[in-house]
């Protein structure tokens, strides 16, 4: 029961760090950077500061998609933050040119999570069928496919925990490259550490939910087995 309520509060508390994501990123996407740089340029300049000839800045569809691809070494910026020349814009911008040199200095983290995607895909794929089939047919393979199926999640849950460690290291780059190449000000950057933190508490609220729901599953196959 006690797994039940610290899911719960887990629960809530992902709904909250999405909320204030939301509304930071509003607040700060209204204040421009003073000396009026794009997302898009942001991160093509500190591309090349890097010496990273090699990765595309494109343009994605929808709201708050930013994200690196290192598959294909493709940094896609949403609309507003290409485009947008807000403190905010900025730091997802940032946030995510910090991936890209993650990527090209083998920051180990990045490395061990882009190892974990196909496994953690297939365990989210597989393991509520699994614990499903064990719960509905029963018999003496009953357990065994509980125990595949809580297997098979824990790999998604590890996947969740290694994100953790990448966002906050890329949030850290972001907000330095900010200051120290001048494209922010001291005073704005406070702003961008705003809106990076509120998303960086999504990455702790969605493995704090992962790693509870992971436990309540272990408790419950405890007590089948017993």
């Amino acid at each position: 029961m006690d797994y039940i309520i610290w899911l719960i509060i887990a629960m809530i508390f992902a709904g909250v760090a999405q909320a204030k994501v939301s509304s930071t990123y509003k607040k700060y996407s209204k204040v421009p950077n003073k000396r009026g740089f794009t997302g898009e340029q942001v991160a093509t300049q500190m591309l090349l500061n890097a010496g990273i000839t090699d990765v595309r800045v494109e343009r994605v569809a929808g709201h708050l998609t930013d994200h690196y691809d290192p598959r294909t070494k493709t940094l896609r910026l949403s609309s507003g933050v290409y485009d947008g020349r807000s403190v905010a814009a900025l730091g997802i911008a940032a946030h995510e040119t910090g991936h890209a040199i993650q990527h090209d200095t083998g920051y180990v983290f990045l490395v061990l999570r882009s190892t974990l995607v196909p496994l953690s895909n297939l365990g989210s794929t597989l393991a509520w069928p699994l614990i499903l089939i064990g719960l509905l047919f029963g018999g003496g393979s009953s357990n065994t496919f509980i125990m595949l199926g809580i297997l098979f999640y824990a790999l998604a849950v590890l996947f969740t925990i290694v994100t953790l460690p990448v966002e906050f290291n890329a949030s850290s780059r972001a907000l330095r490259l900010l200051e120290d190449q001048y494209f922010l000000d001291g005073d704005e950057i406070g702003g961008a550490r705003k809106v990076l933190s509120a998303a960086a508490m999504t990455y702790v609220a969605a493995a704090a939910v992962a790693i509870l729901e992971l436990l309540r599953l272990l408790a419950i196959f405890g007590n089948r087995r017993e």
